[in-house]
């Protein structure tokens, strides 16, 4: 019995060897990590200088010494030094001894940088916090509207969240890193006296139609402001900024009463029995208001 056994694991073993042989082919060969030159890579790096930090290797990431970078997982294969964050980026490395680390940089240019044993450069590390475009609190305006001889009243608050806002740049040695900062959603609120005219959160997804999509990834919906009133409606600026530069867009934007809370577009429903089929809804499109009731009538298919 134990032959019998035997036997049929050696069967199998040589079809499951077989079996993997026949897959080889199908994937990309990955390439091969030099570990030893991942090993002499941990630690603090100056630059040519001695002066600046330019990053510090601890396992299998490197931190920057920027208060907004996160850390980035990096390799080193096929002589290039590769870090993986947003995109992979790849830079060939000229030299590299324990203590020297020669590369070249995105614009081609020889990046030349000195281990240090010198605990003191640990302080450009500290955690510090995230700086957002709106200071990261809460904000609220409180205005009051005349129009017509009606009162408005109209409520802005600005609420951080922790949904992430990725900027990629590069630093002074010319490498590329990801700098994090946090989005805001706004709560717009308009009254009439009790009566609500308009509520709701707007975030910077809203305005994909009037901002480039490449823009609104790295922008923070920074702030919402009041500018106008007139027979459109109560007319609001959203500012939509990239972080630490000038680039930004202001929105125009005016939500009036009765305007939309909910839109449903090209709603189709059947109903099936046997062979039958029944439309119920075909491509049905509409429009629902705050706080309004809707029903969809229609006659009663004839059954034969």
């Amino acid at each position: 019995m134990y032959n019998n056994i035997a036997k049929t694991l050696f069967v199998l073993l040589l079809a499951a060897m077989a079996g993997s042989c026949g897959n080889r082919h199908d994937k990309p060969a990955q390439p091969t990590e030099d570990l030893t030159a991942k090993k002499n890579l941990q630690g603090i790096w100056l630059d040519e200088d001695g002066e600046d930090v330019a990053f510090r290797v601890k396992g299998d990431s490197v931190y920057f010494p920027d208060s907004t970078s996160v850390p980035t997982y990096f390799r080193i294969e096929d002589n290039s030094f590769v870090l993986i964050g947003g995109k992979t980026t790849k830079y060939t490395i000229v030299k590299q001894t324990p203590n020297v680390f020669v590369f070249r940089n995105q614009s081609g240019e020889r990046v030349k940088l000195y281990k240090t044993n010198d605990a003191s450069y640990m302080d450009a590390f500290v955690p510090k916090t995230v700086l957002d475009i709106n200071q990261k609190k809460v904000v609220k305006r409180d205005s009051v509207i005349y129009f017509n001889n009606e009162k408005y009243h109209c409520y802005i608050q600005i609420n951080p969240t922790t949904y992430k806002v990725i900027k990629p740049s590069v630093n002074d040695d010319g490498v590329e890193i990801d700098n994090v900062y946090y989005d805001n959603i706004v709560n717009l609120a308009v009254y009439n006296g009790n009566r609500r005219l308009y509520s709701s959160d707007l975030r910077k997804e809203a305005f994909m139609n009037e901002v480039p999509e490449q823009f609104l990834k790295q922008a923070v919906f920074s702030d919402l402001y009041f500018d106008r009133v007139d027979n459109e409606g109560i007319h609001f600026f959203s500012i939509l900024a990239i972080p630490e530069t000038s680039i930004s867009y202001m929105v125009e934007s005016f939500p009036q009463k009765g305007t939309h809370m909910l839109q449903i577009k090209q709603i189709c429903k059947q109903y099936k029995t046997g062979d039958l089929v029944q439309n119920a809804l075909n491509n049905v499109s509409l429009n629902l208001r705050d706080n309004e009731f809707v029903a969809i009538l229609g006659p009663s298919p004839m059954l034969s």
